[in-house]
């Protein structure tokens, strides 16, 4: 297929049902349209919009586009201006009706409420290798096998390294409290 054909050539092709030539009037003008947007619009995602919006209107007026020497480029261009005025006028209504509604009553938000709790807060002040090991084998209660076989250690490892930071966290509170697993998979010692 000849890919130099202007566009008026393109869209006959496109509107007898050649997606591609459709494709290539996209790729050809796609940034100028962008680059036109840009200027129009205060932000670039409603500038994306607006090329959005060109084409969509280029297939559902198909049938009536004017070419100047071949292009479509200005219709374009005029149907971006358009659209970006359309939009701008979009928005102002938009704010005009927030600023008539009334002010929502503020409400306390719950998140603002919710305390961590000691035990918490002082395992987040732990090491990341002491989180790793009290997560998995005290919070989430698997062995120190299968620990040590996600953080790819030694199991050895992992119960010196869970003894330490068990002491580590403990001594973070108040009162100091004994850590013990919640489900008490461990493997028997051997």
């Amino acid at each position: 297929m000849d890919t130099d054909l202007d566009d008026a050539a393109e869209w006959t092709l496109a509107v007898t049902g050649g997606g591609d030539a459709f494709g290539r009037i996209f790729d050809r003008h796609r940034a100028r349209v962008l680059r036109h947007s840009y200027r129009l619009v205060s932000m670039a995602s409603d500038a994306e919009d607006v090329v959005a919006i060109v084409f969509l209107e280029a297939w559902r007026k198909r049938r009536s586009i004017h070419f100047v020497d071949g292009s479509m480029l200005p219709w374009l261009l005029v149907t971006a201006t358009n659209a970006a005025h359309n939009l701008a006028r979009s928005t102002r209504r938009y704010h005009r009706l927030l600023r008539r509604l009334p002010p929502a009553a503020l409400t306390a938000d719950h998140a603002d409420d919710f305390d961590e709790g000691e035990a918490q807060t002082a395992l987040r002040g732990l090491h990341l290798t002491d989180q790793q090991v009290i997560t998995l084998c005290v919070l989430e209660g698997m062995s120190e096998k299968e620990a040590a076989a996600i953080l790819d250690i030694a199991p050895g490892t992992v119960k010196s390294r869970l003894s330490r930071a068990k002491a580590r966290l403990a001594a973070h509170l108040d009162p100091p409290i004994r850590l013990i697993p919640v489900l008490a998979k461990e493997a028997p010692h051997e």
